[in-house]
C-alpha cells in the first residue's frame, strides 16, 4: 500500500506489474475502492505496470468535506499519475471512474494510450435520484439501501449461487464513509459530458454487463455509439461490477483492445 498527498487529498493507491512495463490506470465505483480490480490486475500484471486507487471519499483515501465535483476528482488522478511517474498510460474506469475517465480522456489526450470505460456513460441519472440517494445515506446510513445496490450491482446468478461473495462485496460497500458517497453522489449529479464525449479520439472499448441495473445495456450502448470508432461489448453473466463477476473476460477484453492498437 502506498500513500500521497495530493491537492491536500491523502490518497490511497498501489502499484503492481513490472516497473518498464506499459502503464494502466484503473479507476473504482460508487461505493467501492480500488479491490474491485484485484482479480483483473492479477491477470494483467505479469505485461503491464498498473495503478490502482481509492478515489477521495472511499477505502484508505481522505474524505473532504463538501461536494465533490467532477474535476476535483479528475486533479486528484492528474497529481496521482505524475506522482508515480505515469507519462503515457492506459486507463480504465467503472461506473463514476468510468466518468472520470472520459473527462481525463477529453483533458489530457495526449497522455492516453488506449481508453476503457465500463458500466457508464456521459451522464448517469438526474438531480432527482441523487439527491434523494444522498438525503437517504446522510439521514439513515449506507445499510438503508445496501440490498437495493446489490441487485443492481449484480446479476442474478451471482447473487443466488455466490452469496458468501456477495456477503464481502456488501460488507465493503457499508464500510464506506457515507459523507463521502454523498459527496460523490453530487459528482454524478452535477457532470455531464454528454455534448463533449464525441470529441474523444482514442482507442476505446466500452463494455456492460448483461444484467446491469444501475446503467443499463442500451445507456452505455448510447455512450459508445457518441465516442468515434469505439467497440461495444457486452460482458455476459455479470452486473455494474464486471471486473468482480467476469475477471477473466474483462482482462481478455483489455488485452484484445491493446493489442489491436499496439499497446503492448
Amino acid at each position: 500500500m502506498h500513500f500521497v498527498r495530493i491537492n491536500d487529498v491523502l490518497l490511497h493507491y498501489r502499484l503492481a506489474g513490472p516497473e518498464d512495463a506499459p502503464k494502466l490506470v484503473f479507476a473504482n465505483s460508487l461505493g467501492t475502492d480500488a479491490r474491485i480490480w484485484d482479480a483483473v490486475i492479477a491477470r494483467l500484471a505479469s505485461s503491464y505496470r498498473i495503478l490502482s486507487y481509492d478515489k477521495r471519499g472511499h477505502g484508505l483515501s481522505d474524505c473532504p468535506a463538501g461536494e465533490y465535483s467532477l474535476d476535483d476528482h479528475l486533479d486528484d488522478l492528474e497529481g496521482l499519475v505524475r506522482h508515480v511517474g505515469f507519462d503515457r498510460f492506459a486507463l480504465c474506469g467503472v461506473s463514476v471512474g468510468g466518468l472520470i475517465a472520459q473527462g481525463y480522456a477529453l483533458r489530457s489526450p495526449q497522455s492516453i494510450a488506449a481508453l476503457v470505460l465500463c458500466d457508464t456513460a456521459p451522464k448517469v441519472g438526474d438531480a432527482q435520484l441523487w439527491n434523494s440517494r444522498r438525503a437517504a445515506v446522510l439521514e439513515q446510513g449506507l445499510g438503508a439501501i445496501a440490498d437495493g445496490i446489490m441487485e443492481r450491482w449484480f446479476s442474478p446468478g451471482f447473487r443466488k449461487e455466490r452469496p458468501e461473495e456477495l456477503a464481502g462485496w456488501r460488507n465493503l460497500f457499508l464500510r464506506t464513509d457515507p459523507e463521502g458517497y454523498a459527496a460523490t453522489c453530487a459528482t454524478l449529479r452535477d457532470a455531464d459530458l454528454t455534448a463533449d464525449i464525441g470529441a474523444i479520439a482514442l482507442p476505446t472499448l466500452v463494455m456492460v454487463g448483461d444484467a446491469d441495473g444501475a446503467t443499463p445495456v442500451e445507456l452505455v450502448r448510447a455512450c459508445a455509439d457518441a465516442i468515434p470508432g469505439a467497440r461495444f461489448q457486452i460482458v455476459p453473466g455479470a452486473g455494474h461490477i464486471p471486473s468482480v463477476e467476469q475477471p477473466a473476460l474483462v482482462a481478455s477484453y483489455l488485452r484484445d483492445l491493446f493489442g489491436e492498437c499496439g499497446y503492448e
